[in-house]
């Protein structure tokens, strides 16, 4: 049979599909209670449009391709993959969901706390969508209010108030559809601000009340705890490609002079620009080079930053839960790295604001790449499948020898076929430079 299954149900592995990355990590907790990672990959991700798969092959390709990277590093094959959803489709409600119960003297069990969520996904919904969790906020037994866990008291009559987070089917169908190309299977699909506040927020935070906003390349996630428990969830269709793309209108550059533009020179707050050097941007083929400010670079950027942070402001509000916010925002994603954008946030919204790093559970805490925001939604899932760790997520195959011949396996020839296309891939890609040419010392 070539290869030897090995059950290591400890090990999980998740993947984040974003709409400028797509990150394969693979992770497992250790005796102390971190979370050891034990290989991950990312690589760039074309296929994708706002957090919503657009072409299926080139998002199959940045899957195996990511997945490959891990295996790779962790000496490991991996079957099956928590992953991850988000994207402007994902919408929130609330419902409440009432039990009678016949005996009001026996106690209350948590399979009919179990019977109460389950009916929730029984909701009607809006044609196409689909409920992709069901959270619990408070219960009240026999008319008192304000229980969190009614497990073990006794009532005749409890009512529950249910968050629901919904998606559209055909967004989860085809996620499932090229995890399924690239010969994997999926434990279990998660919301990706979910994922995020695992890693970043602590439980003083969301007790006392906190909106966690992960800035992707496509969209902005919004999560709001208070007590404990989410209470709203919400995407704004806003990232960081719309200031890329302001950048590269206003300063009439390429794309990817303004991407680099944005994350080297680039400033949420202009104010707090003091030298304000002048950046020489080089022309194509010889043409005459561009020049623009720092400043003059902030004053685009923080114009779209307030702009989202006006998005930020106005779910909190229409929540209700603009007071009860003690610890304020937590700022995490690729877009928290701006320059000042704490402060931005502050002084825009009137809420205290941090960075959410993703390196309090991890093993290595001094890993500088781990530990950016960048990896906050894959780190986020790697530690929401180890909590929920399912029996079938942990089956792996120990690599003896990755492109071992296979004698009448069928299974075992798509794996061969599998990492021959992985290999033939990785000879075609390239590293680019900044830019084409040399002339601009700075840039």
């Amino acid at each position: 049979m070539g290869k030897l299954l090995n059950k290591k149900p400890e090990l999980v592995v998740a993947l984040d599909i974003g709409t400028t990355k797509v990150v394969a990590i693979a992770g497992m907790r250790n005796d102390l209670g971190q979370i050891e990672v034990l290989g991950y990959g990312r690589v760039k991700s074309e296929g994708v449009l706002r957090g919503v798969v657009a072409n299926i092959d080139k998002t199959v390709k940045a899957i195996s391709d990511a997945v490959d990277m891990a295996e790779k590093r962790a000496k490991y094959e991996f079957q099956v993959v928590h992953v991850g959803i988000a994207g402007q489709h994902i919408r929130s409600l609330h419902h409440r969901g009432i039990l009678t119960r016949d005996d009001a003297q026996a106690e209350i069990r948590q399979h009919e706390i179990e019977q109460m969520i389950s009916e929730m996904y029984k909701l009607a919904l809006p044609p196409g969508d689909q409920i992709l969790h069901v959270i619990p906020q408070e219960f009240v037994v026999d008319e008192e209010e304000g229980i969190k866990d009614p497990v073990g008291m006794s009532g005749a009559r409890v009512e529950g108030n249910f968050h629901v987070i919904t998606g559209k089917m055909a967004a989860a169908n085809n996620i499932m559809r090229c995890i399924q190309r690239a010969r994997l299977k999926v434990s279990e699909m998660i919301l990706e601000p979910i994922g995020s506040a695992s890693s970043v927020l602590s439980k003083e935070e969301m007790e006392a009340g906190v909106a966690l906003v992960d800035i992707g390349g496509g969209t902005s996630d919004i999560t709001i705890f208070q007590d404990g428990i989410i209470r709203h969830t919400a995407v704004i269709p806003f990232g960081g490609n719309v200031i890329t793309k302001d950048i590269k209108e206003g300063c009439s550059v390429m794309h990817d002079q303004a991407e680099k533009l944005k994350t080297r020179f680039g400033s949420a707050l202009a104010s707090e620009i003091v030298d304000n050097r002048i950046i020489t941007i080089p022309g194509i083929k010889g043409r005459e080079a561009k020049e623009i400010s720092e400043k003059n670079l902030a004053k685009i950027i923080q114009a779209r930053m307030e702009e989202i942070f006006d998005y930020i402001l106005f779910e909190i509000r229409r929540t209700g839960y603009e007071r009860k916010l003690i610890a304020g925002l937590v700022l995490t994603g690729g877009g928290s790295l701006l320059k000042n954008i704490e402060y931005l946030a502050q002084y825009h919204t009137g809420f205290s604001a941090r960075i959410g790093w993703p390196n309090e559970n991890l093993k290595d805490k001094k890993d500088k790449e781990l530990s950016s925001p960048i990896y906050a939604t894959s780190i986020g899932l790697l530690i929401h499948g180890i909590e929920h760790l399912d029996i079938d997520g942990g089956e792996i195959v120990k690599h003896e020898d990755e492109l071992e011949e296979a004698e009448g396996n069928e299974g075992d020839e798509q794996n061969q076929e599998r990492f021959f296309g992985r290999f033939v891939n990785k000879l075609f890609e390239g590293t680019r430079e900044f830019f084409e040419t040399k002339e601009d010392i700075e840039f």
